[in-house]
């Protein structure tokens, strides 16, 4: 029918379209005459989003561009109108930039004038028919490569337009999605990496996370919050899953006599963590039983929902709700929400966690299950090219249980791999140019994108941070425990440079009096995660990249000099040395230059 009007005609009534939406969005129009009728309550899976906008218009607030994008055509109504436009090839207008982005694709221009796609992967496991199939997808419409992410997902970049929907097709075909990793909604569902082959864990959170993430895929109502969201499960394993950076973590933790609830194992919640903002999720107290996980997750998401900030982006976390509220009003609106109390345990009678193994991401290590071994693949800042994913996927399948597991220090784990077929790995696995082991700076190495494919970084983070790895490996080979290294590129924090122990984030340094800029860092030290959760300290402020390796150098050999012996942890000794004494290293590196 749209074809029987003519270019003006439809001009009027697109027009006429805009008006009546922003007529629906401030609740009516204003003005003498007839009393207009009050409008229609919202229904439907977007109501719950619909009636929080009103609100803030009510109570005098102005709508964020993102909110009014929202508001004006859910992204998943418009996906069919999304699709025709990039078959065209054009590049999207930010507010479609901004809808695709429901699909798991995000124009990086002017980094890269394409779409990088995000994927969804529960804990973080693939199979390795899976694994093997996106590598021949990015090779079909994307670079030809792909990058492990810290939330233990896959990203593929170059993605022309009009490419774009039929790689969102292949990951359906594969038994994957992309749906809802982008803009502001629930981002992938981390796990541990080695849940279900781990002596030491209490909890295999396989079946949590993936239940989750299809709790999230049937549900529209927790698409379109005031601002992304984080969940993670610990299931109390050798390898953290750094759940204390995250909006929700459920830690598997074992609950003793005595307590106000049945002994046994439990899942501890935490809230609030965005090491971004310089927060770490804190413990409240709750303990739940595993399969309550979810009705919880989906009330704490809903008080965000109804009372999160929908005019300033940069204050529309769950944590600036946690912040205003405190953490007791939080929870009294859970409950409500779940229309019972939650059960609370006194930390007295919470046994103390088992220990984190730094390593336990690289390298061969024993499995609970009797000749078995799960081998860590370092991957340089989490790149691989197809060709090495596709020997990558054969090596899972003819030696091993066929999975490639994700982890957050952008690397992945083979598992399932008997005992004689270890060094059969080890010798293909370097045949690729990879390795199966790393000296303790390259262990703990993590860089977000940087500037190469993201339009926020101030500089090469992941150029940088190899430059630093060769550096150090040369300059400082007495290093002989893991320090992990930090590099993200702008206030976003995808590397999470804040719980580093050396911490670097982007900046642009001023070079001359006439302004020109050169790439940069601000360096932070000290920074923990786990029992030793610590925002890391700020003491040097725009340190240009080429220095920057010289500057990781003067601290890892400074620490060597002054611990008080191995056992003591960098993060130990940046606490004991203080950051006046640090800061004071640069000085002191001139001079020794100087001289």
């Amino acid at each position: 029918m749209a074809d029987d009007f003519d270019a003006e005609q439809k001009r009027y009534l697109e027009g006429f379209s805009h008006g009546i939406a922003a007529i629906r969005m401030t609740g009516g129009l204003a003005g003498g005459g007839a009393a207009s009728a009050p409008p229609a309550e919202p229904t439907g899976p977007d109501a719950i989003h619909i009636k929080a906008q009103d609100r803030t218009v009510k109570n005098g607030g102005k709508l964020a561009e993102q909110e009014k994008w929202k508001r004006a055509e859910n992204p998943f109504d418009g996906h069919n109108r999304l699709i025709a436009e990039a078959e065209t090839g054009k590049a999207p207008k930010p507010e479609d930039n901004f809808r695709w982005r429901y699909h798991g694709l995000f124009w990086v221009a002017p980094a890269q004038n394409s779409y990088m796609c995000r994927l969804r992967i529960p804990n973080g496991i693939l199979h390795h028919w899976q694994f093997a199939g996106i590598a021949d997808l990015a090779d079909a419409h994307g670079g030809g490569y792909s990058h492990v992410t810290t939330r233990a997902n896959l990203q593929v970049r170059e993605i022309s337009p009009e490419h774009g929907q039929p790689f969102l097709d292949g990951l359906i075909d594969l038994g994957l999605t992309a749906r809802g990793t982008g803009a502001d909604n629930i981002r992938n569902v981390t796990g541990s990496p080695t849940a279900g082959i781990d002596a030491q864990e209490l909890l295999d959170t396989r079946p949590l996370a993936k239940s989750w993430h299809n709790h999230i895929l049937n549900d529209r109502s927790l698409y379109g919050l005031p601002r992304k969201f984080n969940v993670a499960f610990d299931g109390g394993g050798v390898l953290p899953v750094l759940e204390e950076t995250n909006d929700i973590g459920f830690q598997a933790v074992e609950v003793t006599e005595g307590a106000a609830v049945e002994p046994g194992i439990w899942m501890r919640l935490v809230l609030g963590g965005i090491t971004g903002h310089r927060d770490i999720a804190r413990d409240t107290g709750v303990v739940l039983r595993p399969r309550e996980c979810n009705a919880v997750a989906d009330a704490i998401l809903r008080v965000f929902i109804e009372n999160g900030d929908r005019t300033n982006r940069n204050k529309a976390r769950m944590k600036y709700v946690l912040d205003a509220w405190g953490y007791d009003k939080y929870l009294a609106a859970v409950e409500e929400k779940l229309g019972r109390k939650l059960d609370r345990v006194d930390p007295a009678h919470v046994k103390p966690r088992g220990g984190f193994d730094r390593y336990a991401h690289v390298g061969v290590h024993k499995q609970v299950q009797p000749g078995l071994n799960w081998i860590g693949v370092v991957l340089p800042v989490g790149k691989m090219t197809t060709d090495q994913m596709r020997a990558l996927a054969e090596m899972a399948r003819e030696c091993g249980d066929g999975q490639i597991r994700l982890t957050v220090w952008q690397n992945f784990l083979f598992s399932g791999v008997p005992d004689d077929k270890v060094a059969e790995v080890e010798s293909r696995v370097a045949g690729l140019g990879l390795s199966t082991k790393a000296s303790s700076i390259r262990a703990g190495l993590v860089a977000c994108t940087g500037n190469r494919g993201c339009k926020f970084a101030a500089s090469d983070t992941k150029g940088h941070a190899l430059l630093i790895a060769d550096h150090v490996e040369a300059a400082v080979p007495g290093l002989d425990v893991p320090v992990n290294v930090h590099l993200t590129g702008c206030h976003h924090s995808c590397a999470q440079h804040y719980i580093g122990d050396i911490g670097l984030i982007g900046a642009k340094v001023v070079v001359s009096e006439e302004g020109d800029t050169v790439e940069g860092y601000d360096i932070v030290v000290g920074g923990g995660f786990g029992e030793a959760a610590k925002i890391g300290t700020e003491i040097w402020k725009a340190v240009k990249a080429e220095d920057c390796p010289g500057r990781v150098e003067t601290l890892l050999t400074d620490y060597l000099q002054h611990r008080t012996g191995p056992e003591e942890t960098f993060q130990a000794y940046t606490a004991r040395r203080g950051p006046e004494a640090l800061k004071g290293l640069a000085g002191e590196r001139m001079l020794e230059a100087a001289e």
